[in-house]
C-alpha cells in the first residue's frame, strides 16, 4: 500500500520548482534590453601630441654614380706583343707599379744602333774641332789660305750638329723602348683589362682603366628651380640602389644645363671607403638649410582612397577624423601641413580600425595598455551582474552564473508546519506487496 504525500509536502515541492525555473531566466532575459542602452567601446588607444620641431630643408634627386678620376692607360708604340702582364681587374695598385710590358728586342737593337751612331758622330766632332783650332791659329798667316780655314770651321759646326742629331734618334729609341712598360700613374683599383698576354698591341689601344684612389662620385640631376639653392660643401645623404646610406659633400654645381634635359649636375664627393661602384643608381637628399615642421609618429597617419587622414578625440572619447596634408619625412616622423587648431592630440596607432564617431577608451601617453585590453580590443555589451543590479565595465568579459542546481536550499520563507529545506521527501515504499 503506497502513502500519498501530504499537503505540506506538496506546497513546499511547487514553491521550490517555481524558483528553480523563473529565477535565472529573468536575468538571462533582461541583458539584451540593457545591452541596447550600454555605451560602445571599439578599441582602446593611446593618444599623443604633434610636436613642433625644427628639421632639415631638403632637396630630392637622383643620379648615376661614376668614378670620381678615371684613368685610361694606353699603348704608345705598336706591333709588340704582350709579354708580362702581373695584376687583373680588381687588383689595388699604387703609382709606379708595373701593369704589363712588351716585347722589347727589337727596341732594345734599335738603341744599341743608335748609340753607335752617336760614338762615330763625336768621333768625328773631335776630328772637326782640331781642325778648326788650327785654323783659326793660322790665320792671318800663309799656311792655309782663306778658303780652308773657313772650311775647317763650317766642318767643325757640322760635326757638333751630327752629334746632336745622332743623341736625339738615340733618346727617341729609348724612349719607345721605355713606353714598353706600363705602369700605373696613381694610387687605385684597376677596373678593366682590354688586353692579354701575346696580344699584339696597336698604337692607341687601351690596355687599362683605373679607378684612382677608388673614390667614387655621385652626379646628382638637378632641375633650374633647386640650381639656386644648392652650393659646394652642403651635406647629402646618398642611397645607392644597393642598399644604405652614404654621406657626402657638394664638390661643385655645373654651371650651365644638359641641352636634351634641361637638368643641370652637382658633383657630390662620396668616402672611398663607402662601397659604392661606378654605375650604380642612386636617390639622395641635399640639406640646404633648416625650417620649422609641424610632426607626428608615421603610424598616426591613415591612407584612405588617396587622402591622410589623423584622428582625435573629443570630450566624449569619441573619433574625430581629419584630413590633413603631408609633407617632410624625417627618422619615423611625418610633418603635417595645415592642421586645424582643434587637433591637439591624435590616436598614436591603429587609427586604421577607427572611423568617425566611434568611441574608443583613452589610455595614458605614458602607460601601455594591460594585456587584457590588447586580448580583448571590442567592447561587448554591458552585461548586469546577475542579482546586484550593477552594470558590467565596457570592454569586460560577460560571465553568467550556472543555473541553480536541484539541491540548493530554498530561500522562500519556512511554513509553520516545517522549518525544513524545500527539497522533496523520498518516496516512502508500500511494504505491502
Amino acid at each position: 500500500m503506497r502513502h500519498s504525500p501530504s499537503f505540506p509536502d506538496c506546497l513546499r515541492l511547487l514553491l521550490f520548482l517555481g524558483l528553480a525555473g523563473t529565477g535565472p531566466v529573468a536575468t538571462v532575459t533582461a541583458a539584451p534590453e540593457e545591452a541596447k542602452t550600454a555605451p560602445r567601446a571599439a578599441l582602446t588607444v593611446t593618444t599623443i601630441a604633434p610636436r613642433s620641431e625644427v628639421w632639415p630643408e631638403t632637396i630630392r634627386a637622383g643620379g648615376a654614380l661614376f668614378a670620381w678620376r678615371d684613368l685610361a692607360v694606353a699603348a704608345q708604340v705598336g706591333g709588340l706583343a704582350v709579354v708580362e702582364m702581373p695584376v687583373e681587374v680588381g687588383s689595388v695598385v699604387h703609382r709606379g707599379d708595373l701593369l704589363a710590358r712588351l716585347a722589347q728586342d727589337s727596341l732594345k737593337a734599335l738603341v744599341a744602333q743608335k748609340e753607335a751612331e752617336v760614338a762615330r758622330a763625336r768621333a768625328a766632332l773631335e776630328e772637326a774641332v782640331a781642325n778648326g783650332e788650327r785654323a783659326r791659329k793660322a790665320r792671318g798667316g800663309e799656311a792655309f789660305s782663306e778658303q780652308k780655314i773657313v772650311q775647317y770651321l763650317v766642318a767643325e759646326k757640322s760635326a757638333k750638329a751630327a752629334v746632336a742629331v745622332a743623341e736625339a734618334a738615340l733618346r727617341v729609341e729609348e724612349v719607345r723602348l721605355a713606353q714598353t712598360e706600363f705602369r700605373a700613374f696613381a694610387d687605385g683599383v684597376i677596373t678593366a683589362r682590354g688586353v692579354t698576354l701575346g696580344s699584339v698591341v696597336p698604337v692607341g689601344a687601351e690596355l687599362f682603366r683605373i679607378l684612382v684612389e677608388g673614390r667614387v662620385e655621385w652626379r646628382a640631376e638637378l632641375v633650374a628651380s633647386q640650381l639656386a639653392a644648392v652650393h659646394p660643401g652642403q651635406a647629402v645623404e646618398v642611397r645607392p640602389a644597393s642598399g644604405g646610406s652614404i654621406t657626402g659633400r657638394v664638390r661643385v654645381v655645373a654651371p650651365t644645363l644638359d641641352a636634351a634635359t634641361r637638368k643641370a649636375i652637382a658633383y657630390v664627393d662620396l668616402p672611398a671607403d663607402s662601397g659604392a661602384r661606378p654605375g650604380m643608381f642612386a636617390q639622395g637628399t641635399i640639406t640646404v638649410g633648416e625650417r620649422p615642421a609641424l610632426s607626428v609618429p608615421q603610424s598616426a597617419v591613415v591612407f584612405r582612397d588617396g587622402h591622410a587622414y589623423l584622428f582625435g578625440i573629443d570630450p566624449e572619447e569619441r573619433v574625430v577624423r581629419h584630413k590633413v596634408t603631408i609633407g617632410r619625412h624625417h627618422q619615423g616622423r611625418v610633418e603635417i601641413l595645415g592642421a586645424p587648431p582643434e587637433l591637439t592630440r591624435v590616436v598614436a596607432t591603429g587609427g586604421a580600425f577607427l572611423n568617425q564617431g566611434d568611441r574608443v577608451r583613452v589610455v595614458s601617453e605614458a602607460a601601455p595598455a594591460s594585456p587584457d585590453d590588447s586580448a580583448v580590443a571590442i567592447a561587448t555589451p554591458a552585461d548586469t551582474l546577475p542579482g546586484s543590479g550593477s552594470e558590467a565595465p565596457a570592454g569586460t568579459p560577460v560571465t553568467h552564473p550556472p543555473t541553480a542546481a536541484v539541491d540548493t536550499p530554498c530561500t522562500a520563507t519556512p511554513t509553520a508546519a516545517a522549518d525544513t529545506p524545500c527539497a522533496a521527501p523520498p518516496a516512502t515504499a508500500d511494504p505491502d506487496p
